[in-house]
C-alpha cells in the first residue's frame, strides 16, 4: 500500500456533520500545488453549498486558467452548513480550503462568486470562519484582498463595504491579471491603499473605497458620484469613473477545461458541463444575464467535442450537458448535438441540451437527442398570453409553444416543464390565469399525441424581480399581498387542467428585490441580519425574515424606496458600472415594452428566428443580419462568417442530403413509425453477451473515508470507465453499472479490506486485460482507494455479501482523552479485559423505539493495545491507544461495531472519541480464517488440505 496521508485538521469532529466529504477535498481532479513555489494564492470561495458551487462553469474555467500558470495556485471553499459552522465555532478552528487545507486568512487573494444576493450573509460566514476581517476598512496590508466577481457584481452597492474590489464582466484574462499585480506590489512592499489604486487602473476594477457618495434629493438614493481626487496628482482621479466592464470578445482563445475536480459527493448537476457559448441574442428584457454578458461569442464546434469526450473519459461521468444562455441559439446546433453523440457512441453517456427556447427547435435535434434517457424537456415561455410575451420580448407566439409540444411529445418524451413569471410590468388577471391554460393547452397536445399514455405538463411559476442593467429597473416590484393573490389564481384555474402546477415561496423576492437595488447604507444592515444568525438566506427553510426585519429597523432602512417605481431619469446606485449598453438603450426597450412592442431577435437573419442548419442555405442567403443597437458593435460580418465556418467543419452539408425525417417516414408502416418514436429505451434488446463477475479488494483510507456509501455507489462506476473496464450494463431506461458491494461503512470509518463484485462483458475480456487488471484500476483510483487485489469469479462462485462470516476491527482510543477522564493504558486495558469476560449488552434506539442488542454474541476477539499498526496504515495520526476486536457478520443482525466500543468502554462512546479501522473482512471455513479473493479455498469449503493453504489474514 501507498504511505498513508496526513490526517486533515477536520479529522477528529468531521464526522459529526451531514455530508463530511465536502469540507475535505481529496477529489479526482483536484490541483494540489506546492505553496511556496508560487507567487499569488487564490482561493475561490463560493458562498452557497458544495453540492451548488461545484456544478458552478465559471469556477471551474478560472480553476483551470490559474493553476496552469506557473506563478498561481487556486484552492477551493465553500459555505459550511449550520452544522459545520458550530462544530468550528466550538473549536476555534477555521475554515479551511479543499486542497491545501489552508485558513482563508493565509491567502492572498479570496474571490467570491456573486451569483444571487441573498448569498451576501453567506459571504460575511466564510470571512469570519476564514479569519478575514469583515469590514474593508479594518483589513491589513499582510490581510487577502478579499475580490467579488459575477453578474451580481455589477450592483454590488450593498456589499461594497465588506469587498476591496469588483471585478466587472468576464474574469478569464483579468483574474490573472489582479493576481499577479497584487503580488508584485505586495513584495515590493507597496502598502495596501497603493496597491488598491493600481488595481482600480488596471480597467474591469471597482474599488468602492476609491470612488465618492451622494443622496439624491428625488429618490433618496445613495449613488457614485465620482472618483475621489488624487491628493498628490493634481486634477488627477484615483480611479475611472464609470467602471468599464471587462470582456473576453474571442473564447477561442480560453478553451474550457476538460479536467478539474470530480465531486465527492453528490451535487446539483451531477455531470459534465460544457459552455458552448457566452452571451444571448434573445433580448428578454427581465433577464439581466441577457444584458449585461453581450456580445455572443461561441465556442469552436470542434473543441467543444474534443473538451466533451476528454472530460467524460478521464472523469468517468455518465452524462454530458451543452449548456448556455440559450443553447437552441447556438449558430451550429444541430450538427454540433449530432456530433457530440457519435463521438460518444459506446460510452453510454447521455447527452442534455439545457436552456432550450421554445421555437424552432428542430426536428433533427429532437430525433438525436430522443434516444436520451431524459424523461422530459424543459421551456420558459415565461408569460400565459401573447401581450405579455410581447411586453417582455419572448419571441415566441402561442402556435410555436404548441408545435414544439407537439414535436417533444411524438418522440417519445413523457414530460415537459414551462417555466413563467408573475408580476411582470403591466400583468393583468387574465395573463396570470393564461400562465396554467396555456400548461393546459399543451397537456392536450400529448394527450392527442400519446393518448392513453398521456404526459406530463408541470407549470413552474416564480415571482419576478426587477433587476439593475435590465429595461424593468425601474419597475415597481409586486408587494407579498399582490404575490399571493396571484397565486390564488393560479391554484384556482390549475384545479381545472391536467397540469402539475409548483409555485415558488415568494417570501424572500422582496428581500432579493431591495438587495437588487439598494445601495450602500445596506451593508449595515447586512452586518446586522448575519449577526442576528441570517445564512443561507436563498434557502426557504433557512431564511429568517425576522433577523432581516430587525436590522432594517436597527439601521433605519425604509425597504419601500427601493421597491417601488423609479422615476426614468433619476441617478442610480449601479450607475458608475457601465456594461458597454448604449446609453438610453435600456430606457428605449422599456418603453417598448410597455407599449407591447417586440424587438426581434439580434444577430439572427431578418424575417426568421431559425437559424440555417445546412451550408449550403447559409451560403446562399444574402439577407442581413438584425442589429439593433444596444450598443456593443457586434461584428456582424464575422458572426456570419463562423457561422459557415462552424457548419463545414461539422459536416453540416452532407447531412443535410441524408434523408430527412419526412421521407424516412413515408416508407414506413403507421405502427412501426409510432413505435418507433414513442420507443425512447436504448438498451432495451441491446446484446451484450453473458455476464463475467470480476472480485476487487481495495482500501478506504484518507478523506474517502468520510465519503457515505451512496457516494461510493455514485463513484466507482467513474472509477471503472475511467479504467476502461468492458462493464456488463443493466438494461431498460437507465442502464447502470451492476455492482454489489462488501457491508457498508460507517462515515469517517476507514477499512483496510473493501470488497466489490463487478459484472464485465465476458465477450470483451481478455487475457492480457487480466494480466493488467489490478494496475489499471489503481491508476484510475479515486485518492485513498488502494487496490491489493483482484479474481475472476467463476459461475458458481457465491456474491460477496452472502460468504462473509467474520469483520476484524480497531479502535483507536486518544491517549489524551483517557487522561482528562483520570485514565492511564493500563487502567483502559484492564477495564476492557474485565468487560470481555461477561456478557455485553447495549441498548439501540431506532425510529423512537429501544431494544436491548446482546453485543456477546458477536463479539469473537478482544485484544487492547494491538492494531497501532492498522491504524497508522488507515491513515490516523495522533497519539492512540488500540483496541482489536472481531464480530461475526449475521444477514439477521449483528452488532455494530460502535456498540461494541460502546459496550466495552462502559460508556457513551462519543465520550472517548474512538477513531475505528475495519482491518478486514473474512469467510469462516472450519477453524480458519478465508480472504474473499481466495477462490479456491472457499470452493474447497471444508477440504482440510486445500484451507492450510490459506492464511489467516490477507497481507
Amino acid at each position: 500500500m501507498n504511505a498513508a496521508p496526513l490526517e486533515h485538521p477536520y479529522a477528529d469532529f468531521i464526522h459529526r456533520v451531514k455530508k463530511p466529504a465536502q469540507y475535505l477535498g481529496g477529489e479526482n481532479g483536484e490541483v494540489r500545488k506546492n505553496w511556496d513555489e508560487v507567487s499569488c494564492r487564490m482561493c475561490l470561495a463560493f458562498p452557497d453549498l458544495y453540492e451548488i458551487g461545484m456544478s458552478h462553469l465559471g469556477y471551474k474555467i478560472l480553476y483551470g486558467i490559474l493553476n496552469a500558470h506557473p506563478k498561481l495556485l487556486a484552492e477551493r471553499a465553500y459555505a459550511p452548513w449550520s452544522d459545520m459552522e458550530q462544530e468550528l465555532r466550538d473549536r476555534d478552528e477555521p475554515l479551511r480550503s479543499l486542497e491545501n487545507w489552508r485558513p482563508l486568512s493565509d491567502f492572498d487573494v479570496v474571490g467570491f462568486s456573486l451569483q444571487y444576493e441573498l448569498t451576501y450573509t453567506n459571504v460575511l460566514l466564510m470571512l469570519d470562519l476564514g479569519g478575514v476581517p469583515r469590514w474593508a476598512s479594518e483589513r491589513g496590508d499582510d490581510d487577502p484582498l478579499v475580490v467579488c466577481g459575477g453578474p451580481v457584481a455589477t450592483h454590488a452597492e450593498p456589499l461594497a463595504d465588506f469587498v476591496d474590489v469588483f471585478l466587472i464582466g468576464d474574469g478569464e484574462e483579468k483574474t490573472a491579471e489582479l493576481c499577479l499585480t497584487w503580488a508584485a506590489l505586495r513584495d515590493a512592499g507597496v502598502p495596501r491603499a497603493d496597491r488598491l489604486r493600481t488595481i482600480a487602473q488596471l480597467g474591469g476594477f471597482y474599488v468602492p473605497s476609491l470612488y465618492a457618495l451622494e443622496e439624491q434629493a428625488d429618490t433618496g438614493f445613495r449613488v457614485v458620484s465620482g472618483a475621489l481626487p488624487d491628493s498628490g496628482a493634481g486634477d488627477a482621479e484615483l480611479a475611472p469613473y464609470p467602471v468599464q466592464r471587462a470582456i473576453v470578445r474571442d473564447l477561442r482563445k480560453f478553451e474550457f477545461p476538460h479536467a478539474g475536480p470530480v465531486a465527492a459527493t453528490e451535487t446539483i448537476f451531477d455531470r459534465v458541463s460544457i459552455e458552448i457559448a457566452r452571451g444571448c441574442t434573445e433580448g428578454c428584457r427581465f433577464c439581466q444575464a441577457g444584458m449585461i454578458y453581450r456580445p455572443v461569442r461561441e465556442r469552436d464546434p470542434q473543441a467543444i467535442i474534443d473538451t466533451i469526450v476528454r472530460a467524460v473519459r478521464e472523469g468517468g461521468y455518465d452524462e454530458a450537458s451543452l449548456t448556455s444562455l440559450s443553447t437552441a441559439d447556438y449558430s451550429a446546433i444541430e450538427p454540433l448535438v449530432n456530433q457530440v453523440m457519435k463521438a460518444l457512441d459506446g460510452e453510454r453517456v447521455n447527452v442534455s441540451v439545457s436552456s432550450l427556447r421554445a421555437y424552432g427547435l428542430s426536428e433533427a435535434v429532437l430525433d438525436d437527442m430522443k434516444t436520451q434517457r431524459a424523461g422530459g424537456l424543459t421551456f420558459a415561455p415565461e408569460a400565459g398570453t401573447q401581450r405579455m410575451r410581447d411586453v417582455v420580448n419572448k419571441n415566441v407566439t402561442e402556435e410555436q409553444l404548441m408545435e414544439t409540444a407537439e414535436r417533444v411529445f411524438s418522440r417519445g418524451w413523457s414530460k415537459m416543464k414551462l417555466y413563467f413569471m408573475i408580476g411582470l410590468p403591466t400583468e393583468e388577471d387574465e395573463d396570470v390565469a393564461g400562465i396554467v391554460q396555456t400548461g393546459g393547452r399543451a397537456w392536450e397536445v400529448s394527450h392527442k399525441v400519446r393518448g392513453r399514455k398521456d404526459g406530463k405538463v408541470t407549470v413552474s411559476v416564480s415571482t419576478h424581480v426587477p433587476k439593475p442593467h435590465t429595461p424593468f429597473q425601474w419597475c415597481a416590484m409586486d408587494p407579498y399581498e399582490e404575490v399571493r393573490r396571484k397565486q390564488a389564481i393560479l391554484k384556482s384555474e390549475a384545479k381545472q387542467t391536467r397540469v402539475n402546477l409548483r409555485m415558488h415561496d415568494s417570501k424572500g423576492s422582496w428581500l432579493e428585490g431591495v438587495l437588487a437595488r439598494g445601495d450602500r447604507r445596506l451593508g449595515a444592515v447586512i452586518s446586522g441580519a448575519y449577526d442576528r444568525g441570517a445564512r443561507f438566506d436563498s434557502w426557504e427553510e433557512r431564511l429568517q425574515l425576522d433577523a432581516w426585519d430587525d436590522a432594517f429597523e436597527a439601521a433605519g432602512v425604509n425597504t419601500g424606496m427601493f421597491l417601488g417605481t423609479i422615476p426614468i431619469d433619476a441617478r442610480l446606485p449601479w450607475d458608475h458600472i457601465d456594461v458597454a449598453l448604449e446609453e438610453g438603450f435600456l430606457a428605449k426597450e422599456y418603453r417598448k415594452a410597455v407599449k407591447g412592442r417586440l424587438s426581434p431577435p439580434c444577430g439572427k437573419v431578418a424575417g426568421t428566428f431559425v437559424h440555417h442548419t445546412n451550408l449550403d442555405d447559409a451560403e446562399n442567403d444574402g439577407r442581413k443580419l438584425v442589429c439593433y443597437d444596444c450598443g456593443v458593435a457586434c461584428d456582424m460580418g464575422k458572426m456570419r462568417g463562423d457561422r459557415l465556418v462552424y457548419l463545414d467543419a461539422l459536416g453540416a452539408k452532407a447531412r443535410r442530403d441524408a434523408p430527412s425525417k419526412i421521407e424516412v417516414d413515408a416508407g414506413m408502416a403507421e405502427a412501426d413509425r409510432v413505435a418507433r418514436d414513442l420507443d425512447r429505451q436504448p438498451l432495451k434488446n441491446v446484446e451484450q453477451g453473458p455476464p463475467v463477475r470480476l472480485r476487487i479488494g481495495f482500501a478506504k483510507v484518507g478523506r474517502i473515508a468520510f465519503s457515505s456509501h451512496l457516494d461510493l455507489v455514485r463513484l466507482f462506476p467513474r472509477w471503472f470507465r475511467r479504467a476502461e473496464l468492458p462493464v456488463f450494463y443493466s438494461e431498460g431506461f437507465h442502464p447502470k453499472i451492476q455492482m454489489s458491494f462488501s457491508p457498508a461503512l460507517g462515515l469517517g470509518v476507514a477499512s483496510l479490506g473493501e470488497y466489490v463484485d463487478l459484472k464485465l462483458r465476458s465477450d470483451l475480456v481478455t487475457d492480457e486485460m487480466l494480466a493488467s487488471m489490478d494496475a489499471r484500476l489503481r491508476e484510475a483510483a479515486f485518492e485513498g482507494i488502494e487496490v491489493f487485489g483482484t479474481a475472476l469469479l467463476g459461475p458458481h462462485d457465491r456474491a460477496i455479501g452472502r460468504i462473509l462470516d467474520e469483520a476484524h476491527w480497531v479502535a483507536g482510543v486518544p491517549r489524551q482523552v483517557l487522561r482528562e477522564q483520570g485514565m492511564s493504558d493500563e487502567d483502559l486495558m484492564a477495564l476492557v479485559s474485565a468487560r470481555a469476560e461477561g456478557p455485553l449488552s447495549v441498548t439501540r434506539v431506532q425510529k423512537g423505539k429501544s431494544r436491548v442488542v446482546d453485543v456477546s454474541a458477536a463479539l469473537t476477539h478482544v485484544a487492547c493495545g494491538e492494531g497501532e499498526d492498522v491504524l497508522r496504515r488507515a491513515g490516523l495520526m495522533g497519539d492512540l491507544l488500540p483496541v482489536r476486536f472481531a464480530t461475526t457478520l449475521d444477514p439477521n443482525g449483528t452488532a455494530k461495531p460502535t456498540e461494541v466500543v460502546e459496550a466495552l468502554l462502559e460508556g457513551d462512546v462519543g465520550s472517548f472519541h474512538p477513531r475505528l479501522v475495519r482491518e478486514g473482512l473474512f469467510a469462516r471455513r472450519g477453524e480458519r480464517r478465508v480472504s474473499p479473493l481466495e477462490l479456491e479455498a472457499l470452493r474447497a469449503s471444508t477440504d482440510a488440505t486445500a484451507l492450510d493453504s490459506v492464511t489467516e489474514a490477507h497481507a
